[in-house]
């Protein structure tokens, strides 16, 4: 009874006190750590990419993206900052600098989690998914276009985001910020497969001509696309990598057929997800400057959001209350 009653004790102190440390957790058993190509030069980093990776899902679900935030947060919490994995508290502008460098991690992270999300489900559904892309805005003043070029900032213009961009969209009109281009599954229900954190100025298109070609993207049987997207070296391209590429351009207009049936599907997955997603973690514009660092905390709410899916379906809950769960970690309730 002795041992039993020992070993309870030590069970329960190895559960959470609260569901933003139940969430990191899980997060950290589904980390996928990854081995560098070669070996980096010079002394080895006192702290890990894991550990600044999940301190960005921490600043998502706290909505707290300022460094000097971020090190009071872990100053003041010894709980969180152990289940991060820091061994110390690392200095603020270490925190700021390696936050801003994570995007390539996080990226690769997403693609890996994409993949096994879609060999868990390819199994009963067929292999469809559509990708999109969406802008976001950036903070600050808004720096005109000339000035750009000639690289002058006007003495009264302040708190400039000089690393964004300017674009127009078709319903928005032009927006100087960055842009999330995000492939999603069709079914069962959306999910994030693969996100990608580019400069607003770089082209959907292009962007899924380089995600091809480096073997980003994951190829499922079937990819749904906007016209835009839809380009005929994309479309060929993607015909080589083994699946098939359907937009606007390849529907007949004269007749419907069971294509257009299959591509009323894109609105109401990809469109609905990136809503799904912007409303989970409440970002839906930039936080703070630089493309590093707001593609950290961006892509960071889409990998939350693959995590909270896979979770609901290992405990048989509805895969998409995902929000839901957020706001628990969010306001620290007992797990």
């Amino acid at each position: 009874m002795f041992v039993f009653a020992i070993l309870d004790v030590m069970s329960n102190k190895s559960k959470p006190d609260d569901y933003l440390l139940f969430l990191i957790q899980q997060a950290t058993c589904n980390y996928q750590v990854l081995v560098p190509k070669r070996k980096p030069r010079g002394r080895p980093r006192t702290y890990s990419n894991q550990s600044f990776f999940l301190l960005t899902l921490v600043a998502v679900v706290l909505r707290t993206f300022s460094a000097s935030e971020l090190f009071q947060l872990l100053t003041l919490d010894k709980r969180l900052l152990i289940a991060l994995g820091f061994t110390q508290v690392p200095h603020r502008k270490t925190i700021a600098r390696r936050i801003k460098t994570i995007l390539p991690e996080t990226e690769e992270q997403i693609r890996l989690f994409g993949k096994k999300i879609l060999i868990k489900f390819a199994i009963e559904q067929s292999e469809v998914s559509a990708i999109d892309g969406r802008m976001y805005e950036s903070i600050g003043a808004k720096w005109h276009k000339k000035h750009r070029i000639q690289g002058v900032i006007p003495p009264k213009l302040r708190n400039v985001d000089t690393e964004s961009h300017w674009f127009k969209s078709g319903y928005r009109g032009f927006i100087q910020g960055y842009r999330l281009v995000l492939q999603g599954l069709v079914f069962p229900v959306p999910v994030p497969l693969y996100a990608t954190w580019q400069p607003n100025n770089v082209g959907e298109a292009t962007i899924l001509k380089k995600a091809l070609t480096n073997k980003q993207l994951i190829i499922t049987d079937v990819l749904l696309t906007d016209e835009t997207l839809g380009a005929e070296p994309a479309t060929k391209l993607y015909q080589e990598k083994g699946g098939w590429l359907l937009s606007p351009k390849r529907l007949s207009k004269k007749q419907r057929t069971w294509k257009h049936d299959l591509y009323d599907y894109r609105k109401e997955t990809i469109e609905l997800l990136f809503q799904r997603i912007i409303q989970a973690s409440d970002l839906k514009k930039c936080k703070v400057k630089g493309l590093g660092k707001n593609g950290a905390f961006v892509l960071a709410s889409v990998w939350l959001y693959q995590l909270i899916f896979w979770l609901n379906h290992k405990r048989n809950k509805r895969l998409t209350i995902i929000k839901e769960q957020l706001d628990l970690a969010r306001w620290r309730v007992p797990f």
